[in-house]
């Protein structure tokens, strides 16, 4: 009997070896980025993307929780505009959302968020327009980095599946707010 309770735990130290040099060699690196054409100008999506107070408009995160409470800090679009949430939601969680960079000129925004609950995470989120004949290509993404032996997750996530849908409902959103006459 202990001599089959010792090969149990040899193998299983065996193979908790394997998994961490296994992580070892996976990059921590994790991007996703989906985008949508809309059938209006550059300018007028700018409208619609260049601050957290604009972009909160077509989130598809507010869905989680209408009643979240949302506490709004900083100037208007400008670095340091802040919005932090609280959900009894789970799904929806805690967290914050700073504006880091606002570039007019190339139509990006940059934004750094803060996950506190469900679990603690940081990500790099952006949006950025580019002029697409007479209308506009739209890409919304995140970088990530996810920490060592976390790495391994990366093996059996699919980013697509985990929150593409999220992204095609905030992108379509985006769309008809931009394409609605004014």
């Amino acid at each position: 009997m202990m001599r089959i309770f010792r090969r149990i735990i040899l193998l299983l130290a065996t193979l908790l070896i394997f998994l961490l040099v296994l992580a070892a060699f996976i990059s921590g690196d994790c991007k996703y980025e989906k985008s949508v054409s809309i059938n209006a100008p550059v300018e007028k999506v700018w409208q619609n993307t260049n601050t957290l107070n604009a972009m909160d408009q077509w989130s598809p995160w507010n869905d989680l929780d209408p009643g979240m409470k949302k506490d709004w800090t900083g100037t208007n679009g400008q670095p340091g505009e802040k919005v932090c949430w609280d959900s009894k939601n789970k799904n929806a969680g805690k967290g914050c959302q700073e504006l880091k960079k606002v570039d007019e000129a190339g139509k990006r925004i940059d934004t750094e968020i803060k996950f506190l609950t469900p679990y603690e995470s940081e990500a790099n989120a952006y949006v950025v327009l580019v002029p697409e004949g007479n209308g506009t290509k739209a890409t919304w993404g995140f970088t990530s980095e996810i920490p060592y032996p976390f790495t391994l997750i990366k093996l059996f996530m699919n980013m697509e599946n985990a929150i593409g849908k999220d992204y095609q409902k905030g992108l379509s959103r985006l769309k008809a707010l931009s394409e609605k006459p004014q």
